[in-house]
Parts: C-alpha cells; sequence; structure tokens
C-alpha cells in the first residue's frame, strides 16, 4: 500500500522530533561537563520534544503504519550536532535551535496549509506542538543576539542538513 502524503508527513515529522530530542540529549550531556547552568533549561526543551514526538508516534500507532526509516539516521545525526554544538556553548546551542527551527516551523506551515482539507487527523497533531516549537525558536533567538560570522556559518549549514533529513525523509 503506497502511503498517503498525510502518513508520510506524520512518519518524518516523527523522526524529526527524535532528532530534536537527541540534539538536546547531545546537549545536555556536554554541557553537564563544561556548562551546568545550561542543563535545566536543555532539559526542559528536551522534555517538550519527547511530548511531541509521543504525539506523531501515537498518530503513527493510529494509521497502522512504521516510522520513518529515516528515524535512526535524525538520532544518529542529532546526537552529533548536539555534541559538536555544545562544544562551542551557549550562543552555538542557540544558533542550532534558531536553524533547525526555522526550517521546522516553515515545513509544518506548509504541511498545515497541504493537509488542512484532506488530513484533519495530521492537522491536529501538527498544531499541537507549532507553538512550543515557536517559542523554542524565539527563545534561542533572544540567546543568540546578532550573530557573528561563524554562527551565520553554522546555521547555514544546520538549515541545510535539516533540509536536506526532511527531503531524505519524505522520499526514502
Amino acid at each position: 500500500m503506497i502511503a498517503s502524503f498525510g502518513d508520510r508527513v506524520m512518519k518524518v515529522d516523527h523522526a524529526g522530533e527524535q532528532g530534536a530530542v537527541c540534539i538536546y540529549r547531545g546537549q545536555r550531556w556536554v554541557a553537564s561537563l563544561f556548562a551546568p547552568p545550561m542543563v535545566p533549561e536543555l532539559a526542559q526543551t528536551q522534555a517538550h520534544e519527547e511530548r511531541h514526538r509521543a504525539i506523531f508516534a501515537a498518530e503513527l500507532r493510529r494509521r497502522g503504519i512504521r516510522r520513518c526509516r529515516s528515524y535512526t539516521l535524525c538520532a544518529i545525526g542529532g546526537t552529533v550536532l548536539g555534541m559538536v554544538t555544545a562544544l562551542f556553548g551557549r550562543r552555538a546551542i542557540a544558533a542550532t535551535t534558531v536553524a533547525v527551527e526555522r526550517v521546522v516551523l516553515r515545513h509544518l506551515d506548509e504541511q498545515r496549509a497541504a493537509l488542512r482539507v484532506a488530513d484533519p487527523a495530521a492537522v491536529a497533531a501538527i498544531d499541537s506542538i507549532v507553538r512550543e516549537e515557536a517559542e523554542h525558536h524565539d527563545d534561542a533567538l533572544r540567546t543568540l543576539g546578532r550573530p557573528t560570522w561563524p554562527l551565520r556559518q553554522l546555521m547555514s549549514t544546520v538549515s541545510l542538513s535539516t533540509e536536506a533529513v526532511i527531503w531524505l525523509g519524505m522520499h526514502l
């Protein structure tokens, strides 16, 4: 059976949330060694992402479909990205969040528009996480301030990587 567009979106969004959980987990591990005051904030954001992942997992179960083939790629990539960016401190962590969330929020808006009539359950799942994703972006943007050239390069790399993982998930 060929999965509907809504099914594919739910699978990719679920994998993306796994990637986000792993980004924050990796950042927490490194921050616990080098920047312990950051750990509670990262733990709270990770908990949001775990809740988002659970929402999409429940939707996959309801639909009777398996998770995305990119799920493990998202986990590995997220962990590495989180650990590496945390080595560079609070602003690099913020730059990573801004870059990821910009891409994610744009995709979520596009998904909601495309699915509004065809798949209201998918739209409801997406709607349930958008506010927190926007808060993550806005909080990180305030922390980031005016990005330096290296942080702008990091943000570009993270944005392109996020786009690539989403594209792969939709086409695997």
